[in-house]
């Protein structure tokens, strides 16, 4: 359930690289003011990416920043939560990446 005041955005991303089975992978804390990210399996071939954060209007960059993160990685089968309190595009990336690097064999 989303908090009043928040904006929420969805994607949904064709991956290539399917994730398989794996434990859900949480980075970061978003109580610090920061973000966190939830990487969980998800059914399907796609890369769903939802996120709820305080910062209004910036839509622009969540998308230029998902698609960053999608061309790099490509993964498919998962679903990335991502609750932001205000976090750079950099450590928005960063989280993304540390999720990403835990499905790494």
């Amino acid at each position: 359930m989303t908090q009043p005041g928040l904006e929420t955005l969805d994607y949904a991303l064709p991956g290539t690289r399917p994730a398989g089975a794996f434990t859900p992978v949480l980075v970061g804390v978003v109580g610090s003011g920061n973000l966190e990210v939830l990487l969980e399996p998800a059914a399907g071939s796609d890369c769903r990416i939802h996120i709820e954060t305080s910062a209004r209007g910036f839509g622009s960059i969540w998308s230029a920043v998902v698609n960053d993160f999608h061309q790099r990685h490509q993964l498919a089968g998962v679903q990335l939560s991502i609750h932001d309190m205000g976090a750079t595009p950099a450590v928005v990336s960063l989280r993304l990446d540390q999720a990403a690097q835990e499905l790494k064999p």
